[in-house]
């Protein structure tokens, strides 16, 4: 007795399913190239389109601005990116987002408990002003309110807040 094709070729995709494929040790890149990250998430409803080299963000495009904001100015004298192609890339996730919803009766993403981390840039020296920075790891989902106070006043001048980096596990880093 002959076995049918679709066995045939189901075994052979469960083999390759189950084999050992190794472990993170088997290849090493000298550098990573992250082109068109995108995500989507509804509870503060926004999404963000990504570029990034090895971990570091080039650029991302402002869902609200409508624009592309490079993460260091000079690199957008030597490049361009048309923002109209990360805003399609984040209505496509939002439009896929809203499908997965629906398919599994909306349950929501499991919280991470955030890691945060405030340090000086520059060693401390005492009476010598120095710029705080606060790195927020283990995000997910997507949303963090970060708030600088003095005196618990806000403060806003002189604050920069990066957008969303993406974790290997598919959380988020963002400094502040």
């Amino acid at each position: 007795m002959m076995p049918s094709r679709a066995l045939i070729l189901g075994t052979l995709a469960l083999i390759a399913v189950l084999s050992p494929c190794g472990g993170e040790d088997d290849i090493k890149a000298d550098h990573v190239g992250a082109y068109g990250l995108d995500f989507y998430q509804s509870q503060q409803p926004n999404g963000q389109f990504t570029f990034e080299f090895d971990g570091d963000e080039l650029f991302y495009v402002d869902s609200d601005k409508k624009e592309t904001i490079w993460r260091i100015p000079e690199f957008g004298q030597q490049a361009s990116f048309d923002p109209q192609g990360g805003l399609q890339a984040i209505a496509a996730a939002k439009q896929n987002l809203d499908i997965l919803m629906k398919q599994t009766n909306s349950t929501p993403a499991t919280n991470k408990v955030p890691e945060v981390t405030v340090f000086p840039k520059s060693p401390v020296l005492l009476g010598q002003p120095n710029i705080l920075i606060c790195f927020v790891d283990n995000i997910f989902p997507p949303v963090v309110n970060i708030t600088w106070l003095r005196n618990s006043k806000p403060v806003t001048d002189g604050a920069y807040e990066t957008s969303f980096f993406f974790n290997n596990d598919y959380s988020f880093h963002k400094m502040v």
